[in-house]
């Protein structure tokens, strides 16, 4: 397929080179400091680098644009290119391996990338490009074109609308490269453990007297052998970005290819029956699904303007198409009913599905004041339709041993087709007012959002409507900053909701069989506070989130389905990040939650600790600038996470877990250019464990990558 992609960037968003070119080692220090206000500039709505520049001193809220940290109520963390760079991280997951509220709950290495914030999952589906979802590549997210990873923790539909999967434990956005004002060509070449090489490139311009067009272009291809015995993977990627930016108009245009395929094995997770006691985690590069092979293909483009009418009133619109393809082993992939013995059933099946996705946004921005209060006021608009489609065939069941897995599995070829399986639709609008008073120490923030969600389900095969889902719910938000000695410190609270589909009754004994709910809303309660000095920083969050769901009561012979089910999580979180000093960084925190399954069916496992909920989960990395040798930087990582159940029973659980990576990095020059060497080790003990829980309906747990060297060597030309 031709690279056709597209991700239109926000409102003006252009590369920071200089996240890129400096990277905090003893050895930049020369480079000229008026880079970093050139782009500034040119990136006039793109939060600058934090002290340290692992992350930023702002982000995006949703609708209401690029914020503050320090102005905003909710716990948000921006981390940057130079961060991406630096860590070598190849997708959202290594990304979010910095972050204490954040874990992933997919086997390490799986076609999809999954994870679970402050105790809720959030789904590969889920990933929003500047903002807008059903954009974001499918899979693995190639973080090349990538210039800020975004999470906003907790439900966010007021500022972004409903997530396509209904996630509400966060949001994660990706901010799109731009092109900066002086010129880059740059590029690397790299290699991962077990034998995987690969290259990519970096090209940025900009044109005209003002330099109001700009063009970035990056490239990437990897190929070899994976940690997993058998596995060879592949990955090829390229994307355009375009951007133009005028006193009144700004606008870009953004496309990407993204195509991933692997061969000769997958990760699975691992399904343990409700008796089976969980073993001592195996070994990462155990193999279940020989001959296991797939391909994912994702292609975009996307469109952006922003025109400001006057400094009171702006307005914007989006508007992008996404494809995607997969074929192949690539869902159910699990070790099913593994026994005491460790014997499992696996069922090889080849699969060919699509989604195709059309997302738009508009919106109008006002800032007024009236009476010494000042308002930001943001009506938007947000529409994303996606039709999909799938086919399976599946090999019969054959038994294997976890510990001694069959050598060879029978794997279906796919079907040549994909027939279309369902429609959806979510519409929004939502209105947005940021009040602020008392010379901005006060900031008021109220909204609400009306949502729609439509679906239409069909048979396979006679293309036959099976099931219609036509919902509407209204969420309110409520939240308040307040800085009371001065701009160093934020207390903050909110009231927000998120949203997820209803589910519909199917059991054939139900007494209210085909009743379909409501879409659930999700709602969170956060207290926190924020401080700055200096070059460092700290965000304290305590919250409460209620999730519904849907349980049966009554009769087990006849039950009767309500959506009065209830998940809850409270947790205290602590995040830091910046410079101790000019040579030392930290970036990490930690958090305490306690998750509770407070209404469950026949109120059997009521006041159980929640599925995949620990009590501790903690991250601390450091990075530091040796004196003996100018350019060389050390860094090093702890990842810890306390024990957890797999089932609501609470019979079954994996113990805690506690991983050590370190790194290094050498930023020197060779005939005037920069050359950037880095190495980094991730799990440097090479401990096997199980990482999480994969389902909060089934015991299916995940295992954590072994040990994994990465070495790459970066030249500007």
């Amino acid at each position: 397929m031709t690279p056709v992609a597209l991700a239109i960037s926000a409102i003006a968003c252009p590369t920071l080179v200089l996240a890129q070119v400096v990277s905090g080692g003893a050895g930049e220090v020369t480079l000229p400091a008026v880079r970093v206000s050139v782009e500034a500039e040119r990136a006039s709505d793109l939060p600058a680098p934090h002290a340290g520049r692992q992350v930023a001193k702002g982000a995006r809220l949703g609708a209401i644009g690029n914020q503050d940290v320090m102005d905003v109520p909710f716990n948000i963390t921006s981390y940057t290119a130079e961060l991406i760079a630096d860590q070598q991280a190849r997708n959202v997951a290594d990304v979010m391996a910095n972050d204490p509220s954040v874990r992933f709950t997919t086997s390490s290495g799986h076609a999809y990338e999954n994870y679970r914030i402050r105790g809720f999952d959030v789904n590969a589906s889920e990933l929003a490009l500047n903002g807008m979802f059903g954009l974001a590549p499918s899979g693995h997210a190639p973080l090349e074109a990538v210039e800020r990873v975004e999470v906003l923790k907790g439900p966010g539909a007021l500022f972004t609308g409903m997530a396509p999967g209904g996630g509400v434990g966060g949001v994660i956005n990706l901010v799109p490269k731009r092109a900066g004002d002086d010129p880059l060509s740059r590029v690397s070449v790299g290699y991962q453990s077990k034998s995987q090489f690969g290259t990519s490139l970096d090209l940025g311009r900009r044109f005209g007297e003002g330099k109001e067009v700009g063009l970035r272009i990056n490239g990437a291809f990897n190929d070899g052998d994976t940690y997993l015995d058998g596995q060879s993977k592949k990955r090829e990627f390229v994307s355009a970005a375009a951007d133009y930016q005028g006193k009144a108009l700004k606008a870009s245009v953004d496309a990407y290819y993204s195509k991933e395929s692997f061969s000769g094995g997958t990760p699975a997770m691992y399904w343990f029956q409700a008796t089976t006691p969980i073993p001592d985690a195996l070994s990462p590069r155990t193999n279940l699904f020989p001959g296991a092979s797939g391909t994912l293909e994702s292609k975009a483009v996307v469109a952006r303007a922003e025109y400001e009418f006057n400094r009171f009133l702006t307005a914007f619109a989006g508007l992008g198409v996404m494809d995607f393809e997969s074929v192949g082993f690539i869902n159910g992939t699990h070790a099913r009913n593994i026994a005491a013995n460790g014997n499992f059933m696996a069922i090889g099946n080849g699969t060919r599905s699509y989604t195709d996705s059309i997302s738009s946004e508009a919106g109008l921005r006002s800032q007024f004041s009236t009476a010494g209060v000042g308002h930001e006021l943001v009506l938007h608009l947000t529409t994303l339709e996606q039709e999909s489609g799938l086919a399976t065939n599946s090999a019969a069941a054959v038994t294997s041993n976890i510990y001694s897995p069959l050598t060879t599995l029978v794997m279906p070829q796919a079907p040549g087709r994909a027939p279309k399986t369902s429609d959806t639709t979510l519409s929004s609008l939502a209105l947005v007012d940021t009040v602020s008073f008392l010379d901005d120490r006060v900031r008021l923030t109220l909204g609400l959002r009306n949502q729609n969600v439509k679906t239409v389900n069909y048979n396979a095969t006679s293309g036959a409507v099976t099931a219609r889902y036509d919902k509407s719910v209204v969420t309110p938000a409520l939240a308040v900053v307040v800085k009371p000695w001065g701009p160093s410190l934020s207390l903050y609270a909110n009231y927000v909701q998120g949203l997820s589909r209803g589910d519909t009754v199917t059991d054939t004994l139900a007494t209210n069989r085909n009743v379909v709910f409501a879409p659930y809303e999700t709602e969170q309660k956060e207290l926190g506070g924020k401080w700055s000095v200096g070059g460092f920083s700290n965000t304290v969050s305590l919250f409460e989130i209620t999730r519904p769901t849907m349980v049966a009561i009554g009769s087990s012979s006849n039950p009767t389905y309500t959506d009065e089910g209830e998940k809850r999580v409270r947790g205290l979180e602590w995040n830091t990040f910046g410079e101790l000093t000019r040579t030392l960084r930290l970036l990490g925190g930690a958090t305490y939650t306690q998750g509770v399954q407070t209404r469950t069916a026949y109120d059997r496992y009521n006041g159980n600790t929640a599925i995949g909920a620990p009590r501790w989960q903690g991250n601390l990395g450091t990075e530091w600038d040796t004196p003996w040798l100018s350019g060389l930087t050390l860094t090093g990582r702890i990842i810890a996470t306390s024990s957890q159940y797999l089932d609501a029973a609470n019979r079954q659980q994996i113990p805690s877990w506690t991983t050590v990576d370190v790194g290094a990095r050498y930023v020197t020059r060779v005939e005037q250019r920069r050359v950037v060497l880095r190495l980094n080790i991730n799990n440097l003990f090479d401990k096997h464990y199980w990482s999480g829980s994969f389902s909060d309906s089934f015991s299916m747990a995940t295992l954590g990558a072994p040990r994994t060297v990465s070495a790459s060597a970066t030249f500007d030309l």
